[in-house]
């Protein structure tokens, strides 16, 4: 099936306008990148500031590569470097925590080399043909995908940012929203059909194809489970309580002698702060608790006498029950500030019920922004699904190792949000920017 057949409602479709996002969306990945990194000493930007995370200019020059791969190289456009070069910034032939031996340009040259391929990219956009067979170029299905990656590795470095203890890192915020009206109770979401996946242009492999599921009726919270949600198990001794764990998890758990999420800092009885990037502050209550692994995740809604939802009865709950297809929970316009906390500008989730404008046709608040979303499900492969454009994005993860997380972060751009997009990582990550919501079966 080409990329042009697997079409959807969303909030653009125009053929003739494909170049012009995919340009704006390029230069405001872009954009984004170099304001975070700016304030960064170059020192720094060389440094390996955790095991589990890549010096921050490797990124810079791995992004490079990878648009150089795919929007010169592979649309028939002369090479910037030579490909040996690529396998310096090939991510899955070095860890994370060997990258910094290896011969890493430093940050005036990465930033070069990703200035003299953008601007290698512009003028070949120019001359592409607004439609084509190749299924690259439909919809502008790669432009789309290389913007996605450079804004995905903006959360990354994100996240990096956050790991970072050498120096302070104080990023210029937007002003706290105020927190609305949310109901603290459960969302019956009925049973029946619900279309997973997405035939969007720029929607990545494992989105496809879209096929439906049956799914029963079950019960979701309204909101994320929040900060001081959150605080009541850690206080009641739930991290030491195995009757909670997976028992993988509580093994894990006691290995490393954990017993609040990350970041957290207890300061005496009752008392707790958190570390937020170069900040210490006190423990906000009303926000979606961040930086929990999935094991956290399950373990608090063991206690709580509920479960995680299953990647289809999230995806059930953004769509809504009423059959109508949405791109979002709120339709099939595209996120503004007003409908969820994306793009990066808060630096950390808004207090739940900050955008009322984005709840969905159910009723459930929050579905995408803040934090990810942990599911209960296994990141797997949908039945006839195919690997495009290369198996390493979605295929080679595909098993029982990772969980999926749905609805995108604070950290998460507009451009990588919607419904059916699919997140995965191991269930004791906690660096990511992920929280969870409950469900529980209807009796």
């Amino acid at each position: 099936m080409s990329m042009r057949a697997m079409k959807q409602a969303g909030p653009w479709r125009s053929e003739a306008d494909w170049k012009a996002r995919a340009w704006r969306e390029l230069e405001a990945a872009r954009a984004r990148t170099r304001a975070m990194l700016e304030p960064v000493p170059e020192t720094e930007l060389m440094r390996q500031h955790s095991p589990l995370m890549s010096p921050l200019v490797w990124d810079v020059a791995h992004m490079a590569n990878y648009e150089e791969q795919w929007l010169l190289r592979a649309l028939g456009a002369p090479a910037i470097t030579d490909p040996a070069f690529d396998a310096i910034y090939d991510a899955f032939r070095h860890p994370r925590n060997t990258r910094a031996t290896l011969p890493l340009l430093e940050p005036e040259a990465a930033w070069a080399y990703a200035t003299r391929v953008r601007e290698a990219v512009r003028a070949h956009l120019e001359v592409l043909p607004p439609q084509s067979a190749d299924p690259l170029l439909a919809d502008g299905f790669v432009f789309g995908m290389v913007a996605q990656h450079e804004q995905q590795h903006a959360e990354t470095l994100a996240a990096t940012l956050q790991l970072m203890t050498d120096v302070e890192y104080l990023p210029v915020e937007a002003l706290r929203p105020q927190p609305g009206a949310v109901p603290q109770h459960e969302v019956f979401i009925p049973g029946g059909p619900v279309h997973l996946g997405s035939n969007d242009a720029w929607a990545y492999d494992n989105e496809r194809p879209r096929h439906a599921v049956d799914v029963a009726p079950f019960l979701l919270d309204a909101h994320p489970v929040t900060t001081g949600d959150y605080l009541v198990f850690v206080e009641s001794g739930g991290y030491e309580d195995a009757r909670w764990w997976d028992p993988k998890g509580f093994e894990w758990l006691q290995a490393e002698g954990l017993r609040h999420p990350l970041f957290w800092l207890p300061r005496g009885q009752h008392v707790w702060l958190r570390r937020r990037f170069g900040t210490v502050e006190p423990l906000p209550k009303d926000e979606p608790v961040q930086h929990v692994s999935w094991y956290e995740a399950d373990a608090y809604a063991r206690w709580a006498g509920k479960r995680l939802p299953t990647e289809a009865e999230w995806e059930k709950a953004a769509q809504g029950s009423d059959g109508v297809a949405r791109a979002y929970p709120w339709g099939n316009d595209a996120p503004t500030d007003a409908h969820a906390n994306l793009g990066g500008a808060r630096w950390g989730p808004s207090p739940v019920g900050s955008h009322p404008l984005g709840r969905s046709a159910d009723g459930v608040f929050g579905l995408l922004g803040d934090v990810w979303e942990w599911t209960s499900s296994d990141f797997q492969p949908y039945a006839g699904f195919r690997a495009f454009p290369y198996r390493e994005y979605s295929e080679v993860f595909f098993g029982t190792a990772s969980k999926v997380l749905r609805g995108g972060a604070w950290a998460s751009a507009p451009v990588a949000v919607r419904n059916s997009f699919r997140n995965w990582d191991f269930p004791i990550r906690r660096q990511i920017f992920a929280g969870f919501r409950c469900a529980r079966d209807v009796r």
